[in-house]
């Protein structure tokens, strides 16, 4: 197939690229950077431009949409921008180009309203409640992208929920960098049960739609799957396989989770009016993410995708472990917009 792959310069976004790539697909990408991604077309281009999106979607067979502005906290014109409308103009784009199939890469905080989620499926996406700016303008694109599912044009979404790996910087390397400052606290007791999805497994899963948005036993369009390593674990074990990996001392001090909740809006607000240089140290949807379990039954989405994990996460923390052996772990804060939440 001819593939466009929107976000390619981000940890998720290239694997999937380089999944494409590598078993013969001719793939084009689409972002404001270089993908870094090796047999790839690079287009460099933003998704607020349609004469730049018109140009990246013409000629292609598919598209896997990744692209996303993705922060804890910011102008909420600014996501509106790129997750709703950037996300309308790449549909519009593709279905004048004839694509076939195109995969929503959306997040499970689409349908997070704040409390608990324990062994459930993909609930719908809720624009209206869900966590943050960035959570309802995903849920907004998600609705958007389904809503076109239906005759030439097969549109699927799923999301991968808490993506990491070796070199992201989302998840692992703000662990590492806060524990290493002593500034990482367990909310509660830790004990909150959550899934996680390395990113090779998320890659694999996202391909796997798209196979079988175009199989003729197609059971996956216009539907929304979540997808994880089905191994929900308390959130300090994997905070310390994490900072055990790259070899920082884990978290040992506790903030209540009631507590951390609070001070995240408060955090929240002083943000809006003087915001940092870096993500905030807390908000009330990251104290709410690190103190409820949100874990989710993977039957119906391996059966549908016809797809299973290959790497677990005690294979993937090996991996992280290697990395980190062999690469000068990042110690200063780092930002980067890129998609998996």
């Amino acid at each position: 197939m001819r593939v466009l792959v929107t976000g390619a310069s981000g940890l998720l976004g290239g694997a999937v690229a380089r999944v494409l790539a590598a078993r013969g697909d001719q793939v084009r990408t689409f972002q404001r950077r270089p993908s870094g991604v090796a047999g790839v077309e690079d287009v460099a281009g933003s998704l607020v431009d349609p004469r730049a999106v018109a140009a990246a979607v013409t000629g292609a067979d598919a598209v896997v949409h990744l692209a996303a502005k993705v922060s804890l906290t910011g102008d909420p014109a600014e996501f509106a921008a790129v997750n709703v409308d950037g996300t309308r103009t790449l549909l519009d784009a593709a279905e004048r180009a004839g694509v076939r199939a195109f995969v929503q890469v959306s997040s499970p905080s689409v349908a997070h309203l704040g409390d608990s989620l324990v062994g459930v499926g993909a609930g719908p996406a809720d624009p209206r409640r869900a966590r943050g700016e960035y959570a309802r303008t995903k849920a907004a694109g998600e609705l958007l992208a389904l809503a076109r599912d239906g005759g030439t044009l097969r549109v699927v979404a799923v999301r991968p929920h808490v993506v990491w790996g070796p070199g992201d910087t989302q998840l692992v390397e703000r662990v590492v960098d806060r524990a290493a400052r002593g500034r990482l606290p367990l909310l509660g007791h830790g004990a909150a049960l959550i899934d996680t999805t390395y990113v090779d497994n998320a890659a694999d899963g996202i391909v796997a739609a798209l196979d079988r948005l175009g199989d003729r036993t197609d059971v996956v369009g216009g539907r929304a799957y979540v997808l994880t390593n089905g191994e929900p674990r308390p959130v300090a074990d994997l905070l310390t396989g994490i900072c055990r990996a790259a070899g920082v001392e884990p978290p040992r001090w506790r903030v209540p989770a009631g507590l951390a909740r609070t001070a995240g809006g408060m955090v929240e607000a002083a943000w809006r009016v003087r915001p940092g240089a870096d993500e905030p140290p807390m908000t009330r949807f990251l104290a709410e993410q690190l103190s409820t379990a949100h874990w989710f039954d993977q039957r119906e989405t391996w059966s549908d995708l016809d797809w299973t994990p290959a790497t677990t996460i005690d294979e993937g923390l090996h991996h992280l472990t290697t990395h980190y052996a062999t690469t000068q772990p990042t110690t200063q804060p780092t930002t980067q917009a890129s998609n998996t939440t």
